[in-house]
């Protein structure tokens, strides 16, 4: 049966003291002159805090994409039964990030050789994939993808896919910002999953911190 892991499911136990689902989806347009970028790299919690780091991010939302229920919850998601996975929006200025950083950012902070899981965390619903918006992203990334495939250190093949982004549902509100209002909770998680291990192993000097 497709769930998340037990290290999460525990600290869900211990930190979640409102429920209640953001109810709205996200405007489908960024605001003028920022764009939107979205990815799916297992657990949102832990795919937030990189691109937060970079100077032209203007904000990062934990949410669902990729299934076809509408304004889903995360019970919903997790048992793998809408078709969503999560996913991070990152709205961004082009003028002072480029989308081809994203995408470098996004390849060190995930195992791209597995398919439906990330780390501990096993289902659809924690599967990867690069959810582009329009053309010149989707050739940005696939050329990302192919430069990838041809300097990665590493010899298993990349499995993770290149889709349209389709209607993006923020996740509830205690899970927006997890990894600062719950760092310890986080930390615990994080390594627990064997994330950092997995991704040290997999890139180098160059994983993710």
């Amino acid at each position: 049966m497709q769930t998340h892991s037990w290290f999460r499911a525990a600290l869900m136990a211990l930190s979640v003291v409102a429920v209640a689902h953001a109810g709205a989806q996200a405007p489908k347009d960024p605001p003028p002159g920022k764009a939107l970028a979205t990815f799916a790299g297992g657990c949102f919690w832990c795919m937030e805090a990189p691109y937060d780091k970079l100077d032209g991010v203007i904000s990062t939302t934990s949410g669902y994409m990729g299934g076809t229920k509408k304004n889903p919850t995360y019970g919903e998601v997790s048992s793998g039964s809408t078709g969503h996975t999560e996913v991070v929006q990152v709205v961004y200025d082009p003028a002072k990030v480029s989308y081809e950083k994203l995408l470098d950012v996004y390849w060190h902070n995930i195992d791209p050789t597995v398919t439906d899981r990330q780390f501990c965390d096993v289902g659809s619903q924690y599967r990867t994939s690069i959810f582009v918006h329009t053309d010149d992203q989707r050739k940005a990334a696939e050329k990302s993808k192919d430069e990838v495939m041809k300097t990665k250190p590493f010899k298993e093949p990349i499995v993770t896919p290149i889709v349209a982004a389709g209607d993006f549902w923020p996740a509830e509100d205690y899970h927006q910002d997890y990894y600062i209002k719950n760092p310890v909770r986080y930390t615990y998680y994080r390594t627990g999953c064997g994330r950092d291990a997995r991704l040290k192993s997999l890139w180098g000097a160059a994983a993710a911190h």
